[in-house]
């Protein structure tokens, strides 16, 4: 196999390599950008709070605790102020939290719109208490214990799966630099395997890390607030960009391993350094010269140089030798 066919061999592990690629800028840029619906709808969790307010069970448990107090007041009125806190917190209807950061928005007839969204920041959690501006209300010390511990491992985990994606996004990078030098030899297809290998170790860790984090915070964060009108959601697009990048990333691995065990870029006909050439048979009764002479096309027919008749007098049988000789067959 020729240089044509080892570039036709390594398209395939570079395009699957482009394509895990574009899945991890995809996981990375959700939740960048409020005025863009695409990224709008790539997130890890999103925090609905829409019915925080209009919950009867969050009335009751107000309303049970001012009585207590000493303190008559209607529902009409509880629900009134509870819709003027929310409004002085500035707490907005839903959260997504992405890989950089979180966006919020409002709920109007079923749409989410995206009104706002964080700076970029690496190693970013999603801290409820800060942004929603409860550090000096003491919410954070009556927390049920299961959602301050699900923060907590939330917090710690996220940095490592922020670290996985960083990884996997540089190693892919170089995978697809080293691998423009698989084209000329298989030594070079071997090192890219190596990179390869890294990537999908850092990609599948991240997306396994990613899948089961949210998926404990999901379970706990609805179990601790469903008291409170508030739900948490997991995404749908941010995984499927995701997974979709392993799957890739383990296609391309596999084709770089059988790019370094074959698809030479050599030519069967340079072996060795060797002219290519073809051996052909001379057709029937001619006969190839051999010697100072071979140049000469001999007949077919006529004059086939049989040796004269031995000489007499002072020629010396011996020195009547043939000068030249012939071959059936001649390598071209």
């Amino acid at each position: 196999m020729g240089k044509g066919g080892r570039i036709a061999c390594i398209c395939t592990p570079y395009a699957l390599t482009i394509a895990s690629l574009v899945c991890i800028i995809m996981v990375g840029l959700g939740c960048t950008k409020s005025s863009s619906a695409t990224l709008n709808n790539l997130y890890f969790f999103r925090a609905n709070l829409q019915n925080l307010t209009t919950s009867s069970t969050v009335e009751s448990t107000v309303s049970s605790a001012l009585e207590s107090a000493g303190v008559d007041v209607s529902s009409s009125d509880l629900a009134t102020a509870l819709n003027e806190a929310q409004k002085q917190l500035n707490i907005k209807d839903f959260y997504d939290i992405g890989l950089w950061g979180y966006c919020d928005g409002d709920v109007s007839n079923g749409n989410y719109k995206t009104s706002n969204c964080s700076k970029p920041k690496a190693e970013f959690y999603f801290d409820p208490i800060t942004v929603w501006k409860l550090n000096d209300t003491g919410v954070e010390d009556v927390l049920p214990s299961d959602l301050s511990k699900a923060l907590n491992v939330y917090k710690n985990v996220s940095k490592w799966m922020f670290i996985a994606y960083i990884v996997a996004f540089i190693a892919t990078v170089v995978e697809l630099v080293v691998g423009v030098f698989a084209i000329c030899s298989r030594w070079g297809s071997c090192v890219t395997s190596l990179v390869s290998a890294v990537s999908f170790l850092f990609i599948t860790a991240a997306s396994v890390t990613s899948t089961a984090l949210f998926a404990v915070l999901k379970g706990t964060f609805n179990e601790a607030l469903k008291d409170y009108g508030i739900k948490g959601y997991m995404g749908k697009n941010i995984y499927i960009a995701t997974w979709l990048a392993v799957a890739f990333s383990l296609a391309a691995s596999l084709f770089w391993v059988i790019s370094s065990c074959c698809c030479s870029g050599r030519s069967p006909y340079h072996g060795a350094g060797k002219t290519r050439g073809v051996t052909a048979e001379k057709a029937p009764y001619t006969y190839e010269p051999l010697g100072p002479h071979a140049n000469q096309t001999p007949a077919a027919y006529g004059n086939t140089s049989y040796p004269p008749p031995p000489a007499h007098g002072t020629q010396v049988p011996m020195q009547n030798m043939r000068t030249n000789a012939y071959e059936p067959f001649r390598h071209v």
